[in-house]
């Protein structure tokens, strides 16, 4: 016996549409949209006899900021922290102090074979780090760090160009003792009027 004919026959694509092809469960091929980045660096100070000092460095965009880099395979981001600061500062002795913050941006890749337009969320995790007061340091110009400065910890606000560094560059003057911590909750005390005789 036959099949009965269907009531609605399947749909024709039209003569000038191709038909739609879903494939690996609506999942899209090749690399995902966003990638996530983990980075780690280090605001560096150190005492000399004319007194604390705080290094920065010009960035390939012309920027004044601080070391950082990517958390290497097995390294812990305090080993990251320490490893990229001495290689692009090239500093020697550092000695980790205490972790500042975590800030994160993002951005899309413009130079990386691969991975070039794509989207990318990264987020760098900061430690105060302290040089010994004879180190100088000097630009890694393979990564294009075109100049290190020492500067008073008071300039280091002024002259840090990026906005987002400075929560944990603020916390690192308080560190240090340049900067009063803010007090907590400085709502104005009300104004209590005496009694009119």
């Amino acid at each position: 016996m036959e099949n009965p004919p269907l009531q609605n026959p399947p749909a024709q694509p039209a003569p000038h549409r191709k038909p739609r092809r879903v494939s690996g469960r609506g999942r899209r091929k090749g690399p995902p949209r966003v990638q996530v980045e983990i980075s780690a660096g280090g605001i560096v100070y150190k005492r000399t006899r004319k007194g604390l000092k705080m290094s920065l460095m010009l960035d390939p965009f012309g920027k004044w900021t601080f070391a950082k880099g990517h958390v290497e395979p097995g390294e812990t981001i305090e080993q990251a922290a320490l490893r990229e600061t001495a290689e692009e500062m090239a500093l020697r002795g550092l000695k980790l102090r205490l972790p500042l913050g975590t800030i994160d941006f993002w951005f899309r890749e413009k130079y990386r074979p691969g991975s070039k337009g794509m989207l990318v969320h990264k987020f760098v995790h900061y430690f105060l780090m302290e040089s010994p007061a004879g180190e100088w340091g000097s630009p890694q110009k393979n990564e294009k760090i075109k100049q290190i400065i020492w500067v008073d910890p008071r300039e280091a606000m002024q002259k840090s160009s990026y906005e987002d560094v400075r929560p944990v560059l603020e916390k690192a003057l308080i560190t240090l003792g340049v900067r009063k911590p803010p007090a907590a909750n400085a709502a104005p005390k009300p104004k209590i009027e005496k009694p009119r005789p």
